[in-house]
């Protein structure tokens, strides 16, 4: 009888045990709206790299503790009539980067610059005070981080000292050309229904930025772009 409530005990535990796991698939998948977002990106960092004269200078990429990518920037009229985004965010752990944190950024008015209707944004976080900001709830630009538009070419050493004390440098591109954005304002925080989508409800921000988290198998272009190869 013993033997007999213990074997029931197990295929229950098992039961429950394959419930779980189905649970947790279930709930991490990744939507066709996401997987666009992780191309998008992968094909702006792509496309930034592939002009060494008017890439972010490789010492600026190589020395950033994160980098965000939010591919078209738009106006956006139901949004106070400002500018919303939605893009990725993956910080470096022991020299590789981590899987891509799902990120949205407001505002309540820019005003695009050069006519565009949207723009492709890349930040810099330049070190890890900066990256520990933007893993709390939301974090405002300009005020609780300070951003600056960031040198364009093969060498960092054009920056001045504003940009290389910055804790973001921002590039916004326009039809293929870097054009100034005033990111003074904004709202940049983690974009919490996606993460959940992608990784489940229990897995925090902080556990994809340290690389607790394995990427999506999606994010493989992004995550090829990253290397700048």
């Amino acid at each position: 009888m013993k033997t007999t409530r213990f074997m029931q005990a197990v295929a229950a535990a098992c039961a429950l045990s394959l419930m779980l796991i189905l649970t947790v698939t279930v709930s991490a998948e990744i939507t066709d709206k996401q997987k666009s977002r992780l191309d998008e990106s992968a094909m702006v960092l792509t496309e930034i790299h592939a002009a060494p004269d008017k890439d972010i200078p490789q010492e600026l990429w190589d020395r950033a503790a994160c980098v965000i990518v939010i591919p078209s920037v738009k106006k956006a009229a139901f949004v106070f009539g400002g500018e919303y985004g939605k893009g990725l965010m993956s910080c470096r752990k022991g020299g590789a980067w981590s899987a891509p944190l799902f990120m949205q950024l407001q505002k309540g008015s820019w005003g695009l610059q050069i006519g565009a209707q949207s723009i492709d944004l890349v930040l810099l976080v330049n070190n890890e005070r900066g990256m520990k900001k933007l893993l709390g709830n939301k974090v405002t630009l300009g005020a609780e981080a300070s951003v600056a538009a960031g040198p364009v070419g093969r060498d960092a050493r054009a920056a001045t000292d504003a940009q290389m004390h910055a804790e973001i440098l921002s590039y916004s591109r326009a039809q293929g050309l870097f054009a100034g954005i005033n990111l003074s304002g904004g709202i940049l925080k983690p974009d919490s229904d996606d993460n959940e989508d992608a990784y489940g409800k229990k897995v925090t921000p902080t556990a994809v930025l340290t690389g607790s988290t394995s990427a999506p198998s999606a994010a493989q272009p992004f995550m090829q772009a990253l290397l700048r190869k």
